[in-house]
């Protein structure tokens, strides 16, 4: 199995469920983690990456790490200092539509979308409300582009599209998309050499469907064209996503796979759930089970069955602590002999 992991944590795509699975592989193997300086839960982001943000970098005896996973604006220059040149990159992308809609709703108090009333409005004219200055503008336009370290204004000229995606490819073993969620999960675990158990996972970090609302097809097409940047990494590496399948496992194999998956996930919601699966915020019974509730989102959690023994209760809470509770205990373990 690998051990050494880059995984760019883009937003709004997943991407929690998938440092979950992160998590708990790097903490039942006892790995270290690439943790932001004094425990938060980025790495200084949006600024671009540098080493010294990671807890216990120095640059004098550069200490590597074998998880980087925690929000970050992508340096690959930087990231390379923190991690051993044998590590494995990854990252997952998102329909840059849906990405919109669940940025709006999940960053409204940014500058760009807290005086808009809908996403159309936003749209209708988007430079009444987007100033490309403010600190927060990135939440607004190709988020994707933003995190991959690429300047989200930039003209979308044929060459520098090319570029963009000759740079991601250069830097990434493999990109996973979010609407093929277990199809993604085959692929993680083929390439790092892991089993079912390590990749399977619940959602984390979702919302409600009572916030989602159906888009327009003309609403749709200014989106894309908003986020022009954006769509040409998603239809780019959509394509090549399923190339890999093709040439790697094949869609028979894949089929098998992600049926087995979904099986193990099934059951292991029988085993450790109460009632079918995700819950409102507010019936969460145990408070440390209890997600952030951030924006106009309302984000799902996991009541977990009472009286299972000890050993099944801590396989099924790690599935379902949300991701700063995690975090927030695994740098307590990591770093024990300082004070948090």
């Amino acid at each position: 199995p690998k051990t050494d992991i880059v995984f760019l944590k883009v937003h709004k795509s997943a991407s929690s469920t998938v440092m979950n699975v992160l998590f708990r592989f790097g903490e039942t193997h006892n790995l270290t983690f690439a943790f932001p300086s004094g425990g938060g839960n980025q790495l200084f982001y949006p600024r671009p990456f540098l080493a010294k943000f990671v807890e216990g970098f120095n640059p004098r005896s550069p200490r590597q790490f074998n998880i980087l996973c925690h929000h970050m604006r992508f340096l690959w220059p930087e990231v390379q200092k923190v991690v051993p040149s044998s590590a494995v990159y990854f990252s997952i992308l998102r329909n840059p539509v849906q990405l919109m809609e669940s940025s709006f709703m999940y960053y409204k108090g940014t500058s760009a979308f807290s005086r808009p009333r809908s996403l159309e409005e936003f749209l209708s004219q988007p430079y009444r409300y987007y100033n490309p200055a403010n600190s927060d503008s990135h939440y607004a336009r190709n988020l994707m582009t933003f995190d991959f370290g690429f300047n989200p204004d930039g003209e979308v000229s044929v060459k520098r599209v090319e570029l963009m995606l000759r740079a991601i490819e250069a830097s990434f073993d493999l990109l996973l998309i979010s609407e093929y969620f277990d199809e993604s999960m085959v692929l993680l675990k083929e390439m790092l050499c892991w089993d079912v158990d390590s990749v399977v996972s619940f959602p984390l970090n979702s919302r409600d469907s009572s916030t989602k609302a159906p888009l327009s097809d003309t609403i749709v097409e200014k989106i894309k064209d908003w986020n022009r940047l954006d769509w040409e990494i998603y239809t780019h590496f959509n394509r090549t996503f399923w190339e890999r399948i093709d040439q790697d496992i094949g869609r028979e194999r894949m089929h098998r796979e992600v049926k087995v998956l979904r099986e193990r996930r099934a059951e292991l919601a029988r085993t450790c759930l109460q009632g079918v699966g995700s819950v409102a915020p507010k019936d969460i019974k145990d408070s440390s089970l209890q997600p952030l509730q951030h924006g106009n989102a309302k984000i799902l959690g996991y009541n977990l069955k009472q009286g299972l023994d000890q050993e099944t209760e801590r396989m099924c809470r790690r599935l379902v602590t949300p991701e700063l509770q995690y975090s927030s205990a695994l740098y307590k373990k990591q770093f024990s002999q300082k004070p948090p």
